[in-house]
C-alpha cells in the first residue's frame, strides 16, 4: 500500500503537467510569489524567567493551471532556562486546476513535535479538492485523499508507518474591510492513530503591509504511547504579521 501511494501520488504529478509545462513557465514568471510571515515573542522576567517565540510563514503562487503552497511554522517555550516545548512544521502541497472549482493535489507533511507523542510525523496524501463557495469576502474550500504515513515515537523511537484517509477544511471570511478570520480543519486517520489540527485567527489590519492576529491551535493524537504524555496540546498566539502581497 506504501507504493502504491507513493506511485499514485507521483503519476498523477507527472501526467498532469506535461501538457501545460511550458505554458505554466510563462505565466509563473509574471505572476511570483504572494504571502505571509507572523513572528510573536514573550519574555518575562523576576520569580521566573520565559520566553516564548513563534514564527509562521506561508507563501502562495498561482497561475493559470497550478497552484503551489508552501507553509512552514516553529514554536519554542522555555522557563528559567529550560526547553519545555519545541515544534516544528513544513508542508507542500501543489494543486493542479480543473474544470470549474476543482482540483486535483498532492501534499507532503513533516512536523517534529520534540515534547510530544511522536517526532516526527510524515506523511504524503494526494486527492480532489473543491471550492465549495467563493466570492471578494467568503472563500470555503474542501479536501479528501488517501496517503501513506510514517511516525516515530519520541521516548522509544519506534517507528510505524500506515494508510491514511485525509480530509482537509478551510475557511476565510473577511468580516469587516480590514478584519479577517480563518478557520483550517485537518484530519488524517489510519488504523493505529488519527491526527486533528484546527487553527483559528482573526487578523485585523493596521496598514497595507502589517496586521495583528490572534490565534489558536489544537492538535489531538487518538493514540499515543503509555506516559505521561498528552493526548491533545493547545496553543494560542498573539502575532505581528507582514504581508508579502504586492
Amino acid at each position: 500500500m506504501r507504493y502504491f501511494v507513493m506511485i499514485l501520488s507521483l503519476g498523477m504529478l507527472l501526467t498532469v503537467t506535461t501538457d501545460v509545462r511550458a505554458q505554466d513557465k510563462e505565466e509563473e514568471k509574471k505572476t511570483g510569489w504572494d504571502g505571509t510571515g507572523e513572528f510573536g515573542f514573550v519574555s518575562t522576567s523576576g520569580n521566573s524567567e520565559t520566553e516564548t517565540l513563534n514564527l509562521k510563514l506561508e507563501f502562495v503562487r498561482t497561475s493559470r493551471h497550478w497552484r503551489h503552497r508552501f507553509r512552514a511554522s516553529a514554536l519554542t517555550s522555555s522557563e528559567d532556562g529550560s526547553i519545555d516545548a519545541e515544534r516544528y512544521h513544513a508542508e507542500i502541497q501543489s494543486d493542479r486546476k480543473l474544470s470549474g472549482s476543482s482540483y486535483i493535489f498532492v501534499v507532503g507533511r513533516w512536523d517534529a513535535d520534540k515534547f510530544g507523542a511522536y517526532d516526527p510525523q510524515q506523511t504524503l496524501s494526494s486527492g480532489y479538492g473543491r471550492e465549495f463557495f467563493k466570492s471578494d469576502r467568503h472563500v470555503l474550500k474542501g479536501e479528501i485523499g488517501l496517503g501513506y504515513r510514517r511516525l516515530e515515537e519520541t521516548e522509544s523511537r519506534v517507528t510505524t508507518s500506515e494508510a491514511i484517509g485525509r480530509i482537509s477544511l478551510d475557511d476565510s471570511w473577511k468580516i469587516f474591510q480590514s478584519t479577517v478570520w480563518t478557520n483550517r480543519l485537518l484530519i488524517e486517520a489510519g488504523s493505529g492513530n488519527t491526527f486533528t489540527q484546527f487553527n483559528s485567527g482573526l487578523a485585523v489590519n493596521m496598514n497595507k503591509r502589517f496586521a495583528l492576529k490572534l490565534g489558536f491551535e489544537i492538535r489531538n493524537n487518538s493514540s499515543v504511547p503509555p506516559g505521561d504524555t498528552e493526548n491533545t496540546d493547545t496553543t494560542t498566539t498573539m502575532n505581528v504579521v507582514y504581508n508579502f502581497n504586492r
